[in-house]
C-alpha cells in the first residue's frame, strides 16, 4: 500500500471508508426482515409494508442526483455525513413506528434520503483515486451494500428481533451505523487535483480519456447515455423483479422455510455483493461494456433456469446466486463505466442520472411480476418476462459504444 502525502493514509483506506459507509446502506435490501414482525405486530397487508421499499427506492434514486451535485462541487464529506446521519437517524425513529405513514417518513422518506446522499460519495472518489484500478476498487466499495443485507439481515433476524424485540433491534442497528457511517465518511475524501498512483504511467491514449470532462448536459448528448440508461434500467427491473418474487416462489415450489432464509440472505447478498467486486475487478481487464454484455447475456439465460429449478435446493441455489451476481454487476460496472466514459469531475452528479435507471427499474421489476402473478398464479410469466426485458438490456448495451469526445468538442462549436 503506498502512502498519498499529505494524508498519512494510503489510497486504500478510501476503499474502506467506502466499504464501511455501503455496508450500513446495504441494509435497504434487508427490508424483507422486518416485514413478518411488523405485519405481525400492527396487522398491516404486505400491499402496505411493500410501499415502505417503493418510497425509499423512489427517494433514493432521486435525492442520487442532488447530492451527486453537492458531492462534486463541496467534495464528499458533507454528503457522505449527511447521508450517514439521515440513515441512522431513520433507522433509530423506526423504533418508535405506530402507524404506516409514520414508517414511509422514516424509513421510506428519512432512510432514501441517506441511502441516496451516503452512496452518491463513495464512487466519484473512488474513481479518482483509481486511474489504474478503478473497477477493483469501486467494486469493492460498492460491494458493502451487497453484504450489508447478508450480515445485518440474520444479525436482526435470528438473534436482535427474538430476544430484544423489533423496536430495541432498529435502536441497536441504528447506533451500529452511525458508528460505521461517521468512520466511513471521514476517510472519503478526493485525491490532491492531478494525482496518478506511484509508478503509473499511462498510454497516451489513456492520458487523453483522463481529460474528458463532460457536463451533465454534454453527457445527455450522448446517444452512449440513453443506451446505457434503458439497458440499466431493464437489466435492473428483471433482477429486481426476481428479488421481490423470490420468497414467495421458492415457498410456492416447497423449499422449507429455513432454506428460504439462508437463500435469500446469505446467497442472494453473497451473489450480489461477489458480483459488485468481481466483475468490476474483471471490467479492469475486459472492459467495462465486455463485462456487461457477458453478464447481462448470463442472466437472460439464469432467470428460466431459476423457473426450472423448482424445489430442487442446489440448483435453485445456484441460479439465486448467478441472478443476483448479474444484478450486482450492473451496480458497480455502470459506475465505473461512467467515470470512463463522461470523465471524473462531474461523476457524482452524472452517474446520479444515469443512476435513475434503478430507481425506475425498482417500480417496474417488482410490480410487473406482481401484476402477472396475479393474472396467472404462476411464477413462471414473471421469470420469463424478467428474462425477456434482460434480453433487449442486451441488446442495448451491445449497441452502446464509448462516446467521442471529438464529437462533443465539435457540437459545442
Amino acid at each position: 500500500m503506498q502512502s498519498i502525502e499529505g494524508t498519512g493514509l494510503s489510497r486504500w483506506w478510501r476503499v474502506v471508508g467506502g466499504l464501511s459507509m455501503n455496508m450500513a446502506l446495504g441494509t435497504l435490501y434487508g427490508w424483507s426482515v422486518f416485514v413478518a414482525p411488523l405485519e405481525t405486530q400492527f396487522g398491516w397487508k404486505r400491499a402496505d409494508t411493500s410501499m415502505v421499499f417503493t418510497i425509499a427506492v423512489i427517494v433514493f434514486a432521486l435525492s442520487f442526483v442532488l447530492a451527486g451535485r453537492l458531492q462534486d462541487k463541496y467534495g464528499p464529506l458533507p454528503c457522505s455525513l449527511a447521508g450517514g446521519i439521515l440513515v441512522s437517524l431513520g433507522f433509530y425513529l423506526c423504533s418508535f413506528t405506530t402507524s404506516l405513514n409514520y414508517l414511509f417518513l422514516c424509513f421510506g422518506v428519512i432512510g432514501g434520503l441517506g441511502n441516496g446522499f451516503g452512496y452518491a460519495t463513495p464512487i466519484p472518489v473512488m474513481a479518482k483515486w483509481f486511474p489504474d484500478r478503478r473497477g477493483l476498487a469501486i467494486g469493492i466499495a460498492v460491494g458493502g451494500y451487497g453484504a450489508g443485507s447478508a450480515i445485518f439481515g440474520p444479525l436482526a433476524q435470528l438473534k436482535l428481533i427474538p430476544e430484544y424485540g423489533l423496536s430495541t433491534t432498529f435502536q441497536i442497528l441504528g447506533a451500529i451505523f452511525f458508528l460505521m457511517t461517521m468512520a466511513g465518511a471521514l476517510l472519503l475524501r478526493n485525491p490532491p487535483a492531478g494525482y496518478k498512483p506511484a509508478g503509473w504511467s499511462p498510454a497516451a491514449a489513456q492520458t487523453a480519456a483522463l481529460a474528458r470532462n463532460f457536463t451533465p448536459g454534454e453527457m445527455l448528448r450522448t446517444r452512449t447515455f440513453y443506451l446505457m440508461w434503458l439497458g440499466y434500467a431493464l437489466g435492473c427491473s428483471a433482477g429486481l423483479m426476481v428479488i421481490s418474487q423470490l420468497v414467495p416462489f421458492a415457498k410456492s415450489a416447497g423449499i422449507a422455510a429455513a432454506s428460504l432464509s439462508t437463500m435469500t440472505l446469505v446467497v442472494g447478498a453473497a451473489g450480489n455483493a461477489s458480483g459488485r467486486i468481481l466483475s468490476g475487478w474483471m471490467s479492469d481487464r475486459l472492459g467495462r461494456i465486455n463485462v456487461l454484455r457477458v453478464m447481462i447475456g448470463i442472466c437472460v439465460i439464469a432467470l428460466p433456469a431459476l423457473y426450472a429449478a423448482g424445489s430442487n435446493v442446489a440448483l435453485l441455489y445456484t441460479a439465486v446466486f448467478v441472478v443476483y451476481w448479474c444484478y450486482g454487476t450492473q451496480l458497480s460496472v455502470n459506475g465505473v463505466a461512467a467515470a470512463d466514459f463522461w470523465g471524473t469531475k462531474n461523476a457524482g452528479v452524472n452517474y446520479g442520472i444515469l443512476f435513475t435507471a434503478w430507481g425506475v427499474a425498482g417500480i417496474l421489476g417488482p410490480r410487473i411480476g406482481g401484476v402477472l402473478f396475479d393474472r396467472y398464479q404462476n411464477y413462471e410469466a414473471a421469470l420469463y418476462s424478467a428474462s425477456a426485458l434482460a434480453a433487449i438490456a442486451f441488446i442495448c448495451v451491445l449497441a452502446a459504444r464509448k462516446p467521442s469526445f471529438a464529437a462533443r468538442q465539435e457540437d459545442k462549436r
